[in-house]
């Protein structure tokens, strides 16, 4: 009986970690957006990420048909829209963003995912999912006067002629 508990366990730790290996590097950059924290200095990124790994690993046997690259995404969205990111500066070309707009758009347009599959992800009518991607999209293109965010520093501000 302990011989067959080793098989399976070392066969899920070998299959988690093909997972790990193969969707780890997108699922960080996906926590990195989300955090509009700076590609080389991401802790926030990577804390939500190990937790999203962690609950995808412990739920790894559970759903034979569920993708887990969808299951740790959708818990990544889910834990980064229950903290409270917006305490901590951030930068980027996100940075302008509240954090549901940039959860939207990242779901949106880096994830790929439709706008039924954001709304029933975030508990949101899919005609909100379109306002709030609407509204981030034309954030981020067209930034409000006064503050420039940047990658890696504070927000430039802009001279007044």
């Amino acid at each position: 009986m302990r011989d067959r508990r080793g098989v399976r366990d070392a066969r899920r730790a070998q299959e988690f970690g093909g997972f790990v290996a193969g969707a780890a590097g997108r699922l960080l950059h996906t926590a990195t957006l989300l955090t509009a924290e700076a590609p080389d200095a991401n802790p926030r990124a990577r804390r939500l990420l190990t937790r999203a790994l962690a609950h995808t690993y412990a739920h790894w046997d559970h759903p034979r048909g569920e993708d887990p690259y969808d299951r740790a995404r959708g818990h990544l969205a889910t834990r980064f829209a229950h903290e409270v990111w917006h305490r901590s500066r951030s930068y980027g070309p996100l940075a302008a963003l509240n954090p549901r707009e940039r959860l939207v758009l990242v779901l949106r347009l880096y994830e790929g995912l439709a706008d039924e599959q954001t709304a029933a992800l975030l508990g949101l009518p899919a005609d909100r999912v379109r306002a709030l991607c609407d509204r981030a999209t034309s954030t981020v293109l067209h930034p409000p006067p006064g503050a420039v965010p940047r990658a890696g520093g504070p927000p430039l501000r802009r001279l007044q002629p």
